[in-house]
């Protein structure tokens, strides 16, 4: 049997939850490996848009930032930042946003504003960006974490972007009418939103990962579905495919 690494099981895991007529937008670091490497195997049509505006890109390395040049070398077009944000993004034009975040709830709400108080924070972060609008713009929302409980909090300290609100149906009673989080997946397991109460429950565990692994890394009682599946193992094809990806991108900006 192949060795893996979580992260490579996160990344795999994110990449099969994608299909190949989707238009997804995409974020640096994790979300994006996962897109690319969807791209690079069961997706090849699939349409990546970034936030820099370059839409339909296939990079060959992994960017550094959305200002990354090989993603507007690589775009089928590009874009102004307001047009990708008001006629692709707020015109419902993109099927799937990817997140990640320095803090998420129960419910899917995300953080990247502040750690502590808002007037005195512990820690201030680098901000929404676009994240707000993608969150509730973008048909639905696949968001990969590592699971912590400095990250899988209670309570955030500030909501950058709108997950499922309070849960139920906070969401659509605040207006906003598109699915929002549909998945969460990190490198222990997949969780998806209950149907009513909206709270994300392990519906998958990966394989080695236990049941008090994932309990003991977030900050509330996690939930488990009650016929609880095993993921299925990373193929050969799909590692080689994403470490391909990872030698290439290191060897890029080393300048080696």
């Amino acid at each position: 049997m192949t060795n893996f690494t979580s992260t490579e099981m996160m990344t795999v895991a994110a990449a099969r939850a994608l299909k190949n007529s989707d238009v997804c937008f995409v974020g640096i670091g994790a979300p994006s490996a996962a897109c690319n490497l969807a791209r690079l195997t069961h997706a090849p049509d699939i349409t990546l848009i970034y936030e820099s505006g370059t839409i339909g890109t296939a990079p060959d390395v992994l960017p550094l930032s959305i200002g990354d040049g090989e993603l507007c070398d690589t775009a089928v077009t590009t874009v102004s930042v307001p047009e990708m944000f008001r006629y692709w993004l707020q015109g419902g034009r993109i099927t799937v946003g990817f997140l990640g975040g320095a803090q998420l709830d129960k419910f899917g709400n995300i953080n990247t504003t502040v750690v502590g108080d808002y007037d005195n924070p512990k820690v201030r972060l680098p901000g929404g960006g676009g994240a707000p609008e993608i969150a509730v713009s973008c048909g639905e929302i696949f968001i990969t974490m590592k699971q912590s409980l400095r990250g899988f909090v209670d309570k955030l300290d500030f909501i950058t972007s709108l997950g499922h609100g309070t849960g139920g149906t906070d969401r659509a009673d605040k207006g906003v009418t598109t699915k929002g989080p549909s998945r969460l997946i990190t490198d222990l397991a997949i969780w998806e939103p209950d149907p009513e109460t909206k709270e994300f429950t392990v519906t998958s565990l990966h394989q080695g990962a236990t049941r008090e692994q994932v309990a003991e890394t977030v900050g509330w009682k996690a939930k488990f579905a009650a016929e609880l599946s095993e993921t299925p193992l990373p193929t050969a094809e799909e590692l080689e495919v994403l470490r391909d990806l990872h030698a290439r991108t290191k060897a890029a900006h080393s300048g080696n």
